[in-house]
């Protein structure tokens, strides 16, 4: 059996569901050759993940800031932009923990149509401490949950962790945690909230989408305790 390199492992991590690897190497436009060297000697260039990635609607960014801040492969941001080949590796301080909270399914929004995802989070039970994401350094506030419903299946798969930052600015198109007003009031339980895509912003509220089911809704500024962004899915 032939040993994977880590960074194919890492790749891998975001290979959408319904492709074998070989069909989202071709989808990319990535050569048996170049494919099988990044597996066994784990050395693909910069060129090549934007390629894999693209095709699944991710990015080098993306794929680079939620990898742990130890991995060889990361290239400070001052040595090289995204897309240059950069040459010198980098080993950063050792980064504080990322606190992963308590997560579980409280039901369903009430909205009409039904099916929109209703999560509890509980801020004060810290069930694990995972590697921070070198692009998180600069917010101590920010968490990660586990993606606990199906609603925003592919993007979020149902089992994964996703980083949370409250520090991030929100902007159209983001994918973000509603936090919802009036939840957690009652015995200590935890804040009630929806996730989804940032469709748009309202005079007086804001529109989300989800993906299963495929649903629109809004919120209004009276529910909304806070909004922050989900950083993405950690690795």
């Amino acid at each position: 059996m032939v040993e994977e390199a880590q960074i194919y492992r890492d790749v891998m991590r975001f290979k959408p569901d319904d492709l074998t690897p070989n069909a989202w190497a071709v989808k990319a436009g990535v050569s048996r050759a170049v494919w099988a060297d990044m597996r066994r000697h784990g050395n693909p260039s910069r060129r090549t993940l934007q390629k894999l990635l693209g095709a699944i609607g991710s990015s080098l960014a993306e794929f680079e800031a939620l990898r742990p801040g130890d991995e060889r492969f990361a290239r400070s941001s001052a040595a090289s932009g995204l897309g240059e080949s950069g040459t010198s590796a980098w080993s950063p301080a050792q980064l504080p923990t990322l606190p992963m909270v308590g997560t579980s399914l409280a039901g369903e929004l009430d909205r009409p149509g039904g099916g929109i995802a209703l999560i509890e989070i509980r801020s004060d039970e810290i069930i694990d401490r995972l590697p921070r994401p070198v692009a998180l350094v600069s917010d101590p506030l920010a968490f990660a949950i586990t993606m606990v419903a199906t609603s925003m299946w592919p993007r979020f798969r149902p089992g994964r962790r996703i980083a949370v930052s409250p520090r991030s600015p929100v902007a159209i198109g983001d994918d973000v945690l509603v936090s919802l007003s009036g939840s957690g009031e009652k015995g200590g339980s935890g804040k009630q909230a929806v996730i989804g895509e940032l469709v748009r912003r309202a005079k007086d509220s804001v529109e989300l989408r989800q993906f299963q089911p495929a649903r629109e809704f809004s919120v209004g500024d009276a529910e909304i305790e806070s909004i922050y962004r989900i950083a993405g899915e950690l690795i």
